[in-house]
């Protein structure tokens, strides 16, 4: 049997676990993108990567401290304006129609008693890791999926009933962590983690049926369904899950994925813990006013670059795609992605988003989003480097390996390019 663990409202219940007053009331997380990565001045920058899931992202850092008032308020001509978006709101928010990614000037407009909290990536990462710990603690077989998301697998001797282990756990981690989590609970691990939607918030819900439990559920609540089979599906006139089971033939001819996909839904997938998930992408995004200057547009680019590629360095691998999206105003975005069969190095990654940059950007409009990153790790898709470049690329690496052991002493900002510098 699996549980899959998702803590409710990670951020909000966090704060909440130092802060007794935001308790009982509306509140949320909000907060800006952190713009001060393209400030010149050095700053001492270090990486947060003591989680492990799939889906963990490593959180950058300093020792400066936010207050709540530049955080979210900006002056300008005497008039007083909120900025920033809503991470995370508590359920007694969502009651008022806040949602996750709306702005929160329209938020505090929905529910004026609103508590807004500066989101601390920080201390969310160190709680995440320290429940990671307690589980390890007490179950052999965990698996990190998220920063606030767990499998469990119990083991075939345990005299418990699941729904006692659950219970238990569920209560040791609000009384250990001041932390409420939902459970699901299943034979089949994908189907654990769907079950947990149902048991939202702080509940627990066990699947004794899988075939009746997915018959009547959309095909979008299933993880993994993403737009792109969504499409296939309902084009098909599949709209739930239960509808799935005929159609076999179809996911099969969709190759690996399709065939994973198929047997994930239907329970039999046979999957067990990993219990170091495996990364398949790193990423990184800055969202900001509208921005019409090309070179300082570029620049923003390089020092993204800088903090992948350290990312990359801590984390040992080797991309072999580099993408670059832009977003502009009303709505327009452009994005393309190459893929590199070199040994990765950082000025191999910054020469070629830039060139990315100058072939894909709209120079009439202005830009308020860059996001930028790497995939197609060999260690996960192995493939044939060229041997054409080989040598200055292994120079590059090891240059590149000397730069980052400084950046690991001293801050990230202690060595930039020229191209950050303009």
């Amino acid at each position: 049997m699996f549980l899959h663990m998702d803590i409710d409202s990670f951020f909000i219940s966090a704060e909440r676990s130092r802060n007794p007053s935001l308790r009982g009331v509306p509140a949320a997380v909000g907060g800006r993108s952190d713009l001060k990565i393209f400030e010149k001045r050095r700053r001492e920058t270090r990486l947060m990567n003591l989680n492990e899931g799939s889906f963990v992202t490593p959180v950058f850092y300093d020792e400066q401290k936010r207050d709540f008032e530049n955080t979210f308020v900006e002056r300008s001509r005497g008039e007083r304006k909120i900025r920033g978006i809503v991470t995370t709101a508590s359920y007694e928010a969502r009651a008022m129609g806040v949602k996750t990614g709306m702005p929160l000037a329209v938020a505090l407009r929905l529910c004026p008693r609103l508590k807004v909290v500066p989101a601390d990536m920080l201390f969310y990462h160190e709680i995440s890791h320290s429940i990671d710990s307690f589980l390890q603690s007490i179950f052999p077989e965990v698996e990190q999926y998220s920063i606030d998301e767990f499998f469990i697998r119990l083991p075939d001797s345990d005299k418990e009933s699941p729904t006692d282990v659950a219970e238990t756990l569920q209560r040791d981690i609000q009384e250990r962590f001041h932390i409420p989590v939902s459970i699901g609970i299943s034979s089949a691990k994908w189907i654990a983690k769907l079950a947990t939607s149902f048991a939202k918030p702080y509940g627990i819900y066990r699947v004794e049926d899988i075939g009746e439990f997915i018959e009547n559920i959309p095909i979008e609540d299933f993880p993994g369904i993403g737009r792109g089979y969504r499409r296939r599906l309902k084009s098909r006139g599949i709209e739930r899950l239960g509808e799935i089971a005929m159609h076999k033939r179809l996911f099969y001819s969709w190759g690996v994925y399709g065939m994973t996909l198929y047997h994930r839904i239907m329970g039999d997938d046979r999957e067990g813990i990993e219990r170091k998930g495996l990364r398949k992408s790193i990423g990184i995004s800055r969202t900001f006013d509208p921005l019409a200057n090309r070179d300082e547009l570029s620049r923003r680019i390089m020092v993204m670059a800088r903090h992948i590629s350290y990312m990359v360095s801590r984390l040992g691998v080797n991309p072999t795609i580099y993408y670059l999206k832009i977003a502009y105003e009303y709505g327009v975005k452009r994005k393309e992605s190459v893929r590199v069969d070199r040994l990765f190095s950082e000025n191999l990654f910054k020469r070629y988003l830039r060139d990315i940059f100058f072939r894909i950007d709209q120079p009439t409009l202005r830009v308020v989003k860059i996001s930028l990153g790497v995939s197609g790790f060999t260690s996960v898709n192995p493939r044939v480097l060229s041997l054409m470049e080989i040598e200055r690329d292994m120079k590059m690496q090891k240059i590149d390996r000397y730069v980052h052991s400084l950046r690991e002493k001293f801050g990230i900002d202690i060595l930039k390019s020229a191209s950050e510098l303009l």
